[in-house]
């Protein structure tokens, strides 16, 4: 593993920098971390590795293994994983990140790279990969995954001081890597049978751009961060996936379920006993076979008391179902997950829909440390003084809820009301909208109350003075 203090060591050699990033991107692919994350990201899009290298072994009289060839082995692969992923990533940051002034959002995001979006992005990678990367581009955010950012962290310390971006098409495509530094980024290619090279210089973050008729564009000034402008986001302290003690589980479940479809697809074959046909050898059955299925008919040639019957196998149904409801509940269990089926028979009450969201809360509470901790990240590099809350997507009784929220009216203001209806309703985007509107209304009420009514509030209120 490479650190921060090995690219010092380096110096300011074109040579020994270009070493250093190839050595460091290669030991970064062989490392726990990065090969953990790509066994998650196929997890993620339904590609289990594991069950895909499944293969059935046969084994012969000598004692000796060989593929099965002639059994069915179907490969069944379940999108848990992802379910699990998108549900806690969706439950904290489903509906957005809430700050208190009004601004915050706009400074740090465009309209192609809105805040909200690209912090959900970056903990999905996080959440699947154990660490994502957030880059403070100027006026928005840039992420990155683990499988294609190397860290640099500092062996005193540990913070991040540098990091190396790469891609790759192909293998036949030109490397493509960009070294972060405190003080400035480089971009690097390689490509095919030709040595690393430098594509653009090391420039600064921020440039200053000035344009003429004559000259066009002219970059005059630039300027950096006053700290290393990548922000990471760990899933957890130990920076680990998801997946992690529950992979087993997962391939567990999904051979569970091919095996079921194996068993269906070898039962739905007909076997045939053949009594009193004891002088015909292999052959024979092989054109007994093809013949019964180009045909469809046999013919007896005569042959005392004999007959031909066919057979068929029930495949093992109950006890594989239950073997596959039993690890689905376990996998239910060991993601902390919130299983919406639980509570889907029925009106349940907000009090139990609650208690099942309690392995989910506490989840989330550990990941929703890192979240901030990334953002305030953000938020110190744009220079913004503020502070990010959320609002968890639960599902809840809303009649429920509803009666809650309006028992207590009279104690808190219009604005909180309003803001909470909306969230249960699902149209908590709409707020500032609903607000103006009822300051309208209320404006309206008043303009038009009658002059005489006017005047009668003020006598009173003279009056009582």
């Amino acid at each position: 593993m490479k650190t921060y203090q090995d690219l010092l060591d380096c110096g300011q050699d074109d040579t020994k920098r270009m070493d250093f990033i190839r050595a460091a991107i290669k030991d970064h692919k062989s490392s726990e971390q990065y090969k953990t994350a790509i066994d998650a990201d196929a997890y993620y899009k339904g590609e289990n590795p594991t069950i895909t290298k499944y293969e059935k072994i046969i084994y012969d009289m000598q004692g000796r293994a060989h593929k099965d060839m002639y059994t069915a082995n179907h490969k069944i692969k379940s999108l848990f994983f992802r379910i699990v992923v998108d549900q806690e990533n969706g439950y904290l940051l489903g509906n957005g990140v809430s700050f208190q002034k009004t601004d915050t959002q706009k400074r740090l995001g465009t309209q192609k790279k809105p805040f909200d979006q690209q912090v959900k992005r970056a903990g999905k990678y996080a959440l699947i990969g154990g660490e994502s990367f957030g880059f403070w581009n100027l006026d928005h955010i840039d992420v990155f995954k683990i499988t294609e950012f190397v860290p640099l962290y500092d062996d005193e310390n540990g913070a991040l001081m540098s990091g190396v971006r790469f891609w790759q098409v192909d293998d036949d495509k030109p490397l493509r890597a960009t070294l972060y530094e405190p003080d400035g980024y480089t971009d690097f290619i390689q490509r095919k049978g030709e040595d690393m090279q430098i594509l653009r210089p090391k420039q600064k973050y921020r440039l200053s751009i000035r344009r003429t008729d004559a000259d066009g564009a002219e970059i005059y000034d630039g300027q950096n961060y006053p700290s290393f402008p990548i922000v990471p986001l760990k899933n957890n302290e130990n920076c680990r996936s998801e997946i992690c003690g529950r992979r087993n589980t997962i391939d567990a479940l999904d051979l569970a379920r091919s095996n079921m479809v194996n068993n269906v697809s070898e039962g739905n074959l007909i076997y045939w006993i053949l009594s009193n046909y004891g002088g015909m050898d292999d052959m024979d059955d092989v054109k007994f076979l093809e013949r019964m299925r180009l045909t469809r008919v046999v013919h007896v040639d005569g042959q005392d008391d004999a007959q031909i019957t066919p057979q068929t196998i029930e495949a093992p149904f109950e006890g594989t179902n239950t073997t596959i409801d039993m690890l689905e509940r376990a996998l239910y269990q060991d993601f902390q997950a919130f299983d919406s089926a639980a509570v889907s028979a029925g009106n349940q009450t907000a009090t139990a829909i609650k208690a099942s969201y309690v392995p989910l809360d506490l989840k989330t509470d550990d990941f929703e440390e890192q979240v901030t901790e990334f953002i305030n990240g953000i938020l110190e590099l744009a220079g913004i003084d503020d502070k990010p809350s959320y609002t968890r997507n639960q599902l809840v009784n809303k009649l429920e809820e509803t009666q809650t929220i309006l028992m207590g009216v009279e104690y808190v203001d219009d604005e909180y009301t309003t803001r909470k209806l909306l969230t249960i309703w699902g149209d908590a985007d709409m707020v500032d909208e609903i607000l103006k509107r009822k300051s309208a209304e209320d404006l309206g009420r008043f303009d038009n109350q009658p002059q005489d009514a006017l005047d009668g509030e003020g006598e009173n209120q003279n009056a009582e003075m």
